[in-house]
C-alpha cells in the first residue's frame, strides 16, 4: 500500500473514533445517573405500656357462678366502678352458661376453678378429686383459652390430702381472709359492714355471684366498691 493510502486509512480511523466518543458523551448527557436515595430511618421500637399494680389493694372474689341472673349484674357494677375481680366458677355452671364465662374473661377479670359440682374435696377419692378439678379446667379452658392455676376448695375445706392432690395437679389452693357471709342472706347492710370492718391491704374478700339468691350481694356491691375506692384501695386479680 502507498504512503498516501496509509494516510487516508489513518484519517478514517481517527474520524470513526471521534464519532464513537461523541456518541458516548451524548448518551451520558441524556441518561444522567440517578442520585442515591437517603437511607430510610428505622422505625422507633414500640415499648409496651403496662398499668402498675396498686400498692394498696384488695382482691375481690366471687364464687359459685356463673349465674344467668346475678353474674351479669355483678359484671355491670364492677365495670361502673372500674374494678376487676376473680371468679371461682363451678364447672357444671360453666357448661350451662359458657358465654358468661367468656364475658367475664373478656371483661378483664380472672376465671378460676371451684370444682365441678361444689363438692367438699376432703371426702373424695383420688379419682373423684381429679375428675372434679380437671373437668372444670376443661370447661373453662374451652371459653378462655387457658387453664386455671388457682383452685378454691368449696367450704374452704383443706387438709393435708387436699393440699397434696392439688399440688399434683399444679393447682394453688386459694381461700379468703374476709368473709362477707353473703350466702346467709344477712341483709345488704350486714354484708357491707362485714367487708368494710375487716378489710386491709391485701385482703381476699369472699362474695358470691351464684349458688342461690344473690340479690343482697348485688345491692351491697356498689357501696362496698365506692367506700374501698374512697379509702384509696385498688383491685388486683388472682392468676396463681
Amino acid at each position: 500500500m502507498t504512503r498516501t493510502g496509509n494516510r487516508v486509512i489513518g484519517l478514517g480511523m481517527m474520524m470513526l473514533a471521534s464519532a464513537l466518543i461523541g456518541t458516548v458523551v451524548v448518551a451520558s448527557a441524556k441518561s444522567p445517573a440517578k442520585p442515591a436515595m437517603p437511607p430510610t430511618a428505622a422505625a422507633a421500637p414500640v415499648t409496651p405500656t403496662t398499668t402498675p399494680l396498686p400498692t394498696k389493694y384488695v382482691v375481690l372474689t366471687f364464687d359459685d357462678g356463673p349465674d344467668v341472673e346475678y353474674t351479669p349484674k355483678v359484671l355491670d357494677i364492677l365495670a361502673q366502678y372500674g374494678a376487676k375481680a376473680t371468679f371461682f366458677e363451678v364447672g357444671q355452671n360453666v357448661r350451662k352458661h359458657p358465654q358468661l364465662t367468656k364475658r367475664i374473661h373478656e371483661s378483664g377479670h380472672s376465671v378460676q376453678n371451684h370444682t365441678w359440682t361444689h363438692a367438699d374435696l376432703r371426702g373424695l377419692s383420688a379419682a373423684a378429686f381429679r375428675q372434679q378439678v380437671t373437668s372444670t379446667d376443661t370447661a373453662i379452658r374451652a371459653q378462655i383459652g387457658s387453664t386455671p392455676a388457682c383452685l378454691r376448695p368449696p367450704y374452704g375445706g383443706v387438709n393435708a390430702t387436699v393440699r397434696q392432690r392439688a399440688k399434683a395437679l399444679d393447682k394453688d389452693l386459694v381461700v379468703w381472709t374476709v368473709d362477707s357471709r353473703d350466702w346467709t342472706k344477712p341483709g345488704t347492710t350486714a354484708i357491707v359492714q362485714r367487708v368494710l370492718k375487716n378489710v386491709h391491704s391485701g385482703s381476699v374478700i369472699l362474695m358470691h355471684d351464684g349458688g342461690g339468691n344473690r340479690t343482697q350481694t348485688v345491692a351491697a356491691l356498689p357501696t362496698i366498691l365506692k367506700s374501698l375506692k374512697a379509702q384509696g384501695y385498688g383491685f388486683r386479680t388472682l392468676t396463681c
